[in-house]
């Protein structure tokens, strides 16, 4: 058996724990790692697009390292993978699966083409540590509810790591190769790139160390400090996982591991793994998460739909509302946002200023490098109201009580905003070598006026609710 492997890489971009390359690499037979930026990754918004070239790079040095190479091609998926297969010989073509309604459907088709020219076309569970369709209610349906969700899913057996192949098989001859740079993955990141690069953490190692950091440092306080905005009690995986720097199964170890020495935060760590899986499990039974209201009786809620002043406000962090300006400032800077200050700034935008959570949604997948479909899709409803909530009220954060309780020394804010401080810090003025220059904002200009109070935010948002949604039993 000489004919080549083809192991399409998508969201699974390392080397150890991937069942996809370890199983070609068992099968002793060449093996031709390709990614394709086709027309899934074609959509990709700003700066995940960014981040997506940076991952790319460095995983193709990886494979270098290795003795082998990633093979670059730009197109359809289904006539990049059979032109790969003509030219290569390859009779066998493996993947890691995606969830997302367009993965699905581009995956769908490859795998009915290829097994009709007798290529084998395998996929793999990695992205997921429970396949959406192995976890069911008594009735055999889906879940819709977190916490029995998360208590279907707790004891059950996740497999083991797997380590890197321990040689991946090279063809005789490689095929042709697009350039990375050709492709100008950046373009729409502008001058930001270079501001947000520096908080960049790269690859399957920078991950892997990561992830030994917090089990050392963060994992035992990580129940209270995870909500602290001056603190570091996160630990920073999120862009990993999206792209498969790391797997789930490997943070999911990591934490059972720190549990059973008695970790205090080692629970809550994997019920925060449990909660990414809850959003693929809604997005692959009910897929309208990702476009509409999850929950069908909000759509008679009187949302702005329009990027008016008051949204163009927000987008900029200049709201006047120091802790929701001083969140999008971070993400516009690291590419990323504490959790806690994601939950304000939507809120902010859906309850008081009435803004439809799909303006935040499509302005988030423009600016995050740790997008992910399915929880930037569940965070937006969950919060707005319209998902998959089970509080028995109308949730609305309150900017200042938010402020007092999670930045109590007002760290945050001032790690971020720069206006009406004497010595600004160098983040905070980083943000004005990141934005658009048309924005015509500077360091100087004086902090503006609240644009809506948080009293009248309120009672807006609660008297729209009031006349405008019904209960599911009306």
């Amino acid at each position: 058996m000489t004919a080549p492997i083809i192991v399409w890489f998508r969201r699974d971009l390392r080397l150890g724990d991937n069942p996809a390359l370890m199983t070609a690499c068992e099968l002793q037979q060449p093996v031709i790692p390709v990614f394709v930026l086709d027309e899934v990754f074609e959509q990709l918004g700003a700066a995940p697009k960014w981040r997506l070239g940076l991952a790319l790079n460095y995983f193709g040095e990886r494979l270098e390292q290795e003795g082998s190479r990633l093979i670059l091609r730009r197109g359809k998926a289904l006539l990049e993978l059979l032109a790969l297969a003509a030219e290569t010989g390859a009779r066998q073509i493996f993947w890691s699966r995606a969830y997302d309604p367009d993965s699905i459907t581009r995956d769908t088709e490859v795998k009915t083409i290829l097994s009709s020219k007798d290529i084998e076309a395998r996929s793999f569970g990695s992205h997921l540590l429970f396949e959406p369709w192995a976890v069911a209610t008594k009735n055999g349906g889906f879940y819709g509810v977190y916490s029995p969700f998360w208590r279907a899913v707790k004891d059950r057996e996740v497999r083991s790591t797997l380590d890197k192949p321990p040689a991946i098989p090279s063809p005789i001859s490689w095929p042709t190769s697009c350039k990375l740079d050709d492709w100008e993955m950046g373009k729409s990141m502008h001058r930001g790139a270079t501001v947000v690069r520096p908080y960049v953490n790269l690859g399957e190692y920078a991950a892997r160390e990561r992830l030994s950091r917090f089990m050392r440092e963060g994992i035992e306080n990580y129940r209270n400090d995870r909500n602290r905005l001056d603190l570091s009690g996160t630990s920073g995986l999120s862009e990993n996982l999206a792209l498969g720097e790391i797997s789930p199964h490997t943070c999911w170890h990591a934490g059972v591991k720190a549990m059973g020495a008695g970790s205090g935060g080692a629970e809550t760590f994997l019920k925060e793994l449990v909660w990414r899986e809850f959003a693929y499990h809604l997005m692959y039974h009910t897929p309208h998460i990702l476009t509409k209201n999850w929950k069908s009786n909000w759509d008679a809620f009187p949302w702005n739909c329009e990027r008016n002043e008051s949204v163009r406000a927000w987008e900029q962090g200049r709201t006047g509302v120091p802790l929701v300006d001083a969140a999008m400032r971070e993400m516009y800077i690291t590419g990323r946002m504490h959790n806690r200050g994601r939950m304000m700034v939507a809120s902010f935008l859906t309850k008081h200023l009435l803004s439809h959570w799909k303006l935040g949604l499509d302005w988030f997948e423009q600016c995050l490098i740790d997008w992910d479909p399915a929880s930037n899709a569940m965070g937006w409803q969950w919060t707005a109201g319209c998902g998959p909530d089970a509080a028995p009220y109308f949730r609305i954060f309150n900017p200042e009580k938010q402020l007092e309780t999670y930045d109590p020394s007002n760290r945050y804010v001032q790690l971020w905003l720069a206006e009406g401080s004497y010595l600004p810090s160098e983040s905070a003025l980083s943000y004005f070598r990141a934005i658009p220059r048309s924005w015509q904002m500077h360091p100087d200009d004086p902090y503006p006026t609240a644009i809506v109070s948080s009293a009248e935010g309120r009672k807006r948002a609660l008297d729209a609710f009031s006349t405008r949604v019904q209960k599911p039993d009306d």
